[in-house]
């Protein structure tokens, strides 16, 4: 019928007015992030659709708010940062650019909101587990992208075992990403000289979000970057998540070393000297 536009009942022909709403899908492989046209629509219905996966990061993380679900159990809230929306955002932003993934298979926006969801319910474990009331996330809970990416990214490798490496290589390139983007070098060079000066760092899934947050007014340093990504919220666990992400940002650029327990997901900041 949507290809005749008509019906022959007994030899004559009806001719039906069609009122109808078609709501099509398509697989990856019909399209690219470039805009292909998607050959299968067309053929079936005609149509010039063309589609794309977002080309802005601030699209997706729009994408992201209205259709992940926020984690929370009982009074215990999860309040995302904009700069840990960035990094999910970014790290499929560098996966659809990356010669290591199978661009053929693409990575959809969906993964963008489960990555989304699978890291505010980390943090929230880890809340529950500190009895804190108000988490945030941090650099910790990023551990959580590459194991809920598995799968969902095809890797293009010939060794096995290089799927998780190349995942966290792509978390931890999103993180240095955002952290350029929101922080200049003039905003951390204090930070650098107080751990040039000793200043040593624990952090980690068991480190309460106060003990970070106390860093701030023991690193004056500090202060102004962490008041930069937190934008007015005072809480301890927006504080401990906006250190940690200096932190950890500085460590990616090569200014400060860190030293990772393995095994327990801690790790100690230290300056490079």
């Amino acid at each position: 019928m949507l290809e005749e536009r008509d019906v022959q009942i007994r030899g004559y022909k009806i001719r039906l007015p069609l009122d109808v709403l078609l709501v099509a899908s398509a697989n990856p492989e019909d399209y690219t992030n470039r805009g292909r046209i998607i050959t299968p629509l067309k053929d079936r219905f005609g149509s010039q659709i063309r589609t794309h996966y977002p080309l802005e990061t601030e699209t997706e993380v729009a994408i992201m708010r209205q259709e992940a679900r926020p984690a929370s159990v009982g009074s215990v809230t999860v309040n995302m940062p904009h700069y840990m929306e960035q990094v999910v955002a970014t790290f499929s932003h560098l996966a659809r650019g990356s010669n290591q993934v199978n661009q053929r298979s693409g990575v959809s926006v969906r993964l963008s909101v489960s990555n989304l969801e699978v890291l505010g319910a980390n943090a929230l474990r880890r809340g529950l587990r500190a009895g804190e009331q108000v988490v945030v996330p941090r650099v910790c809970d990023l551990g959580s992208l590459a194991a809920s990416s598995s799968g969902k990214i095809e890797i293009e490798s010939m060794e096995d075992g290089r799927e998780g490496l190349i995942l966290e290589n792509l978390v931890k390139a999103a993180v240095l990403t955002v952290f350029k983007e929101e922080l200049s070098f003039e905003q951390v060079r204090d930070v650098l000289a107080a751990f040039e000066e000793g200043a040593i760092v624990h952090t980690g899934d068991d480190v309460p979000s106060a003990d970070l947050a106390r860093l701030v007014a023991e690193v004056p340093a500090l202060q102004a970057p962490v008041a930069r990504l937190c934008g007015g919220d005072e809480s301890p666990a927006a504080l401990a998540a906006a250190v940690e992400f200096v932190l950890e940002g500085l460590h990616l650029s090569k200014r400060l070393n860190k030293d990772i327990t393995s095994g327990s997901g801690a790790a100690t900041y230290r300056g490079r000297s």
